[in-house]
């Protein structure tokens, strides 16, 4: 009896440990390929527990997560013949465990191979301003030649995009300096622009000015007010002719419009004539007496 009972537990811990080695987990993040005595199975394991069958079954576990691998800088020419170098980053994930595991030996090498090659063939078939400007089409085009071998391997491309664009330092400055001149050019054009609007302002401020000469006053005044707001400024304005010109035919139109008053007349007397005073001759002036002569140059007979 005893001996059963031995022979019943040895039973049991012999299951359990084959129960437990045929036990596996599976990740969230991955899938479980079963290959049965080296068959792959048509379903994958799901996450969580999982049971195997022990010395049949080997599992292998392909992650499903998005995979973010970066595209070395290639170097080529472009359609233009221009050599550059450009670099890309790649988003894909594995959608079939069972294709990714048994048509590829390593999918993330082979994606990143064909990514490589994709990206030198785009580089040639494109122009350099397509490069620069126009890359949402060459994501686009790029994505598509990678996905087209990926789809087989069960992989599937999510995004392709052009990271960088490395030009000759030849280019650089050439391209410069071409921006440089179209800023000229347009500010030159701006300014152009400025100068005949400003022109033509002017023009049509000097005919209404013509035609109201007191507008030119008014402005001249307003110079003047601004002018005089400076106070480490001399101000010397000229008085204008056309402001004597207003005040003349403001007084003639008053004079024509006032009647002339009667004159009256003034008495008029005779000069009465006034004895004016003899003039009183001056002093005659003393006369000076003669000098004396010298003695020392005094001749004899002096």
């Amino acid at each position: 009896m005893e001996g059963t009972v031995v022979v019943v537990g040895l039973v049991a811990l012999a299951a359990l440990l084959v129960l437990r080695s045929g036990m596996r987990v599976v990740n969230q993040v991955e899938r479980g390929v079963v290959f049965r005595w080296g068959k792959a199975l048509p379903s994958y394991r799901q996450p969580g527990i999982t049971f195997l069958i022990p010395f049949a079954d080997r599992m292998r576990k392909v992650n499903v997560q998005v995979v973010t691998m970066p595209v070395p800088t290639q170097e080529g020419i472009t359609k233009d013949n221009v050599s550059v170098k450009v670099d890309a980053v790649v988003y894909f994930r594995v959608t079939d465990p069972v294709r990714a595991a048994i048509e590829v030996q390593d999918y993330v090498f082979a994606v990143g191979q064909v990514a490589q090659s994709s990206l030198r063939s785009i580089i040639g078939k494109s122009d350099l301003d397509d490069l620069l400007t126009d890359r949402e089409r060459l994501h686009e085009g790029l994505a598509l030649m990678i996905d087209s071998p990926a789809a087989e391997w069960g992989v599937h491309i999510d995004r392709v995009e052009i990271k960088d664009v490395q030009l000759p330092e030849s280019l650089k400055r050439s391209m410069s300096r071409q921006a440089e001149a179209e800023r000229e050019r347009r500010a030159r054009v701006i300014t152009a622009d400025g100068e005949f609007q400003a022109a033509q302002q002017l023009a049509n401020a000097s005919r209404i000015m013509s035609d109201t000469p007191e507008a030119m006053q008014l402005r001249l005044l307003q110079t003047v007010v601004e002018v005089a707001a400076e106070k480490n400024s001399t101000l010397v304005m000229p008085f204008p002719v056309e402001l004597l010109r207003y005040f003349d035919r403001a007084a003639q139109k008053m004079t024509g419009e006032q009647a002339p008053a009667p004159a009256t007349p003034v008495p008029t007397t005779a000069p009465v004539p006034t004895a004016s005073p003899e003039p009183t001759p001056a002093p005659a002036a003393a006369q000076a007496p003669a000098p004396l002569p010298d003695p020392r140059t005094a001749t004899p007979g002096q």
